[in-house]
């Protein structure tokens, strides 16, 4: 009986063509692609999440696409279930699931023993009420007295990451820390990173940024602002798409909210890298190399053979 091939998993910082590499991947290896990008789970949010459009997708299948209005709250629980769905969809299917994206939870989601703890809306309710009074910054200090290596792991700045920790806390009364994920495969899997030195990273981030203003994100944020976008309390939040509400409010300027959006997409790419940078699983390449794909398949082979962890 032949061995199924690993989950492939292809991760980094945005902007450094993951997208591009799981299609050739996914073309080379009889793979189909499973979203690791929370923003793109929802339908309509295309330019402002560089989504591949249909035809970029060159027919590889794709999961975990358009699979929320942006009315809807994206949450971690549901995405496990139904990505992983989807990848136990991929092998009945005799194919290779290929998870792409650079929401490190969500990545480790899917492939980590990660059980997701409770929630309440009354509660988190409360904690969102002190993070608007207080800010985040307090609430992040009040983690690192209870639970200092949930605080460790937690950006100062990530509010909703914060609340969701102190919730947690309150309703299990054990450290939100219990419950973060081990890095321990449910299946074999191998990731794959992109790297990328930081100022042609914030390059790249800024000719994203122009380029999502040109190719129409304000017709694209109108349109979803019909459809409940405010109302949304996920989708409202992304960046680019709240800077868009603002510069169609007349609070930012088209300047302004470019700026703010290029800003905020370096300072999540610097997460990104504190969330995959001490990932010891990962294989590392250059986002650039000619012979990336070519590397990609060799370390899936070593992989398979056990030659390489």
């Amino acid at each position: 009986m032949t061995t199924p091939h690993p989950i492939v998993a292809v991760v980094g910082p945005t902007a450094t063509g993951k997208s591009d590499l799981g299609i050739a991947l996914a073309h080379a290896i009889d793979g189909e692609i499973v979203n690791a990008d929370a923003s793109q789970l929802y339908r309509g949010m295309d330019i402002g999440t560089a989504k591949l459009t249909p035809a970029e997708r060159e027919g590889v299948p794709h999961h975990m696409l358009d699979v929320l209005e942006v009315r809807d709250e994206a949450s971690v629980a549901s995405y496990q279930r139904d990505a992983r769905a989807a990848i136990d969809g991929i092998r009945e299917r005799g194919r290779v699931p290929i998870l792409v994206g650079g929401s490190g939870l969500y990545v480790r989601a899917v492939l980590d023993d990660l059980r997701i703890p409770p929630t309440d809306p009354a509660v988190r309710a409360g904690w969102e009420a002190r993070l608007e009074q207080e800010g985040a910054p307090a609430l992040h200090a009040e983690l690192a007295a209870s639970d200092p290596p949930a605080a460790e792991q937690i950006h100062p700045s990530n509010g909703r990451r914060i609340v969701r920790a102190l919730e947690v806390m309150e309703l299990t009364g054990e450290p939100f820390s219990a419950t973060m994920p081990k890095r321990e495969f449910i299946a074999p899997a191998v990731m794959l990173g992109l790297q990328i030195d930081r100022s042609e990273l914030y390059a790249r981030i800024a000719g994203r940024v122009e380029g999502m203003w040109q190719n129409g994100l304000l017709d694209e944020v109108r349109a979803l602002d019909r459809i409940g976008l405010r109302e949304g309390r996920t989708a409202s939040r992304a960046i680019g798409y709240a800077q868009a509400l603002q510069q169609l409010d007349g609070i930012l300027s088209e300047e302004q909210a470019k700026n703010e959006t290029a800003g905020l997409t370096r300072k999540f790419a610097r997460r990104q890298h504190s969330w995959f940078g001490p990932e010891p699983r990962i294989h590392w390449q250059p986002y650039d190399a000619p012979d990336l794909l070519a590397r990609a398949q060799q370390t899936l082979r070593d992989a398979r053979d056990g030659s390489r962890p």
